[in-house]
């Protein structure tokens, strides 16, 4: 089975952050978040990937006792109009660098989401992506995702998971047969999960010949420490580029179209995928 869209035409420069948001305070987690837009723009970055729930923390006693303070508010058609946002609209629109960040989004029908949030170029703000897989006390917080997603920068099909998502092939898998040239994956690892964290993105990437981008907090306070290693793989697993396991850091690396072509050439497990593979119809009983 052959992914059905074709390379892209050329290189995206890209750029993974790891950085320490403060609990509860979206407006200043949003002008720190501008700061970093900028800082990779003037890398050359044109799309930038932020920790998962960055705008609020990965901090559940917080996000527990202010729901109000700690979420944003998506319209109907997923659109984010909090005006917190704004200096984010701004470094994204002056940087020309469209950014996923991580956010508890509230939508109308009173879901409340672990959301990535995609400021396009212009600076508007919406919903791209909510959380599918959620693990162990998200459950109490969060209502899980319906659906995939796969965004659209230049002629580059991104797909879109957060943290827990990656651990499950068939989430990187779905977006690889959507055909995407990447998976952009917003995270918050705790320190201790180095070995899993180093793991698995490196392996969605090989499983499905496509660049991985991953992004993670660093910092706080146990038991809700995290331990960055932000990093970009490349179709085949390798590292094109990782942070250290502590303090702030943008990294940013060029994802060349003509990598993701010979990868697949190369490796074809996406074209050779059986047609029924992972169906339990196919599956033998003694």
């Amino acid at each position: 089975m052959t992914p059905p869209h074709p390379a892209p035409s050329a290189p995206l420069t890209v750029a993974t952050v790891q950085a320490t948001p403060t609990p509860g305070d979206v407006a200043g987690n949003a002008l720190a978040a501008a700061e970093l837009v900028r800082r990779a723009g003037g890398q050359g970055a044109r799309v930038a990937v932020l920790p998962e729930l960055y705008l609020c923390a990965y901090h559940p006693p917080t996000l527990a006792a202010d729901p109000a303070g700690t979420d944003v508010a998506a319209d109907p058609i997923g659109a984010v109009a909090d005006p917190r946002l704004d200096p984010l609209r701004v470094a994204a629109r002056e940087a020309d660098v469209t950014v996923l960040v991580g956010a508890a989004a509230r939508h109308p029908d009173g879901r409340r989401t672990i959301a990535a949030l995609v400021v396009d170029r212009a600076g508007a703000i919406r919903v791209g992506y909510d959380k599918q897989q959620l693990w162990g006390g998200e459950r109490d917080l969060f209502d899980a995702g319906a659906r995939g997603a796969t965004l659209l920068v230049d002629d580059w099909r991104l797909g879109l998971g957060i943290c827990y998502d990656g651990c499950f092939p068939e989430h990187a898998r779905a977006a690889a047969l959507d055909g995407a040239h990447a998976y952009l994956c917003p995270s918050g690892y705790l320190a201790g999960s180095e070995h899993r964290r180093d793991l698995y993105y490196a392996a969605r990437a090989l499983d499905n010949t496509m660049f991985v981008v991953f992004a993670n907090a660093v910092g706080g306070v146990d038991p809700w420490r995290f331990n960055g290693g932000a990093a970009i793989y490349d179709p085949q697993g390798r590292v094109l580029a990782r942070g250290a396991d502590e303090g702030t850091a943008v990294l940013v690396a060029a994802l060349d179209p003509a990598e993701l072509v010979a990868t697949r050439a190369a490796h074809s497990m996406l074209a050779d995928r059986l047609p029924h593979q992972g169906d339990p119809r196919g599956s033998m009983s003694g």
